[in-house]
């Protein structure tokens, strides 16, 4: 392939990404308000389209059309850069992800993947993370106080769980060898009893709890929490401003879903007589729906709590899974 097909072909990729990730980042908020609705025994959006399909439309034009208001005594640069941070870097994240596996159309084989670097694990768990400085940097420059405390948070809730995150996957990386989710992807082609899961339960456990609090989940909710901070760090936001944040926040879930489901449960590879396409499709539809399952029967957790849980359980835990793993491959 030459220089110039490259440059395009990768342009395309991203496009396609971003298009069809932001359109499941705003299709997931229907699909949430509906599984929490049936799970409080309540029917969620209804009025808008047949069942309430078209409330995804009517929450876009709302967010593209509300007046963005700008608070008096705000930091008004970084007030305004921090929404953005939160976005990019969560669209900046799916580069390295493999999607799906490589197909042919018209004779030309296609690798769904934007960018496959050499460390693509280690790249997308850096560049998610950084989306954490959106929060931190919403509520410090606001003049809010329910903004400053869910700022404060952010950087308690980035302390805590970061290290948990890079410990709970390098005993799996151990095993393989490579930072590459290719490679990862690769080595559990044997089938079913050859995911990682198997292997590493202990650190699917860890990496799973670590997502919920890098996508600033429930029960890890902590910046957000409207029982005690209104809306935290976004208390001052309004319109597409606000939208950026919960766009951002939906689509780490997608990152997170196809990460745990490429590193864990046997990425794109087939099962029996099901497509690898059809499977990690239905992987990342599962684990999302996890994330809504647990938002519905889950109260959130206070800043001490996971602090305590993360430096005093998960870490120690985290540890002795390494060193385990690490006598095993001696």
């Amino acid at each position: 392939m030459n220089e110039t097909a490259y440059v395009i072909e990768t342009i395309v990729k991203a496009v396609v990404v971003l298009s069809i990730i932001a359109a499941l980042a705003g299709f997931a908020t229907y699909v949430e308000r509906k599984v929490l609705g049936l799970m409080h025994r309540r029917l969620g959006p209804m009025h808008v389209g047949p069942y309430g399909i078209l409330q995804v439309l009517a929450d876009g034009i709302k967010l593209f059309t509300k007046e963005d208001v700008i608070p008096q005594n705000v930091v008004r640069p970084i007030f305004l850069i921090a929404p953005l941070i939160s976005v990019v870097t969560a669209f900046l994240a799916l580069a390295a992800v493999p999607f799906l596996p490589e197909f042919t159309i018209f004779g030309y084989t296609v690798s769904p993947i934007i960018s496959d670097i050499s460390v693509g694990i280690l790249f997308v768990l850096a560049v998610s993370s950084s989306g954490l400085y959106a929060p931190l940097l919403a509520g410090l420059s606001s003049s809010n106080k329910w903004s400053l405390i869910g700022g404060a948070r952010a950087s308690i809730q980035l302390l805590s769980f970061e290290v948990i995150t890079a410990l709970s996957i390098l005993a799996p990386l151990m095993l393989v060898g490579s930072l590459s989710l290719i490679d990862i992807n690769d080595y559990q082609s044997g089938g079913f009893f050859d995911w990682l899961i198997w292997k590493q339960p202990v650190a699917f456990i860890l990496f799973v709890i670590a997502g919920f609090a890098e996508t600033n989940r429930v029960p890890m909710d902590l910046l957000e929490a409207e029982s005690e901070i209104v809306s935290g760090y976004a208390t001052e936001y309004s319109g597409i401003r606000w939208g950026y944040f919960f766009i951002g926040e939906y689509a780490n879930m997608i990152t997170i879903s196809f990460l745990v489901s490429l590193t864990f449960l046997g990425g794109y590879n087939s099962l029996w007589i099901i497509p690898g396409s059809v499977m990690i499709i239905f992987k990342v539809m599962a684990f999302m729906f996890f994330f809504i399952w647990v938002r519905g029967a889950w109260p959130h957790i206070r800043p001490d709590q996971l602090m305590t849980l993360c430096w005093k359980a998960l870490m120690p835990i985290a540890l002795i899974n390494i060193l385990i793993t690490g006598i095993v491959l001696l």
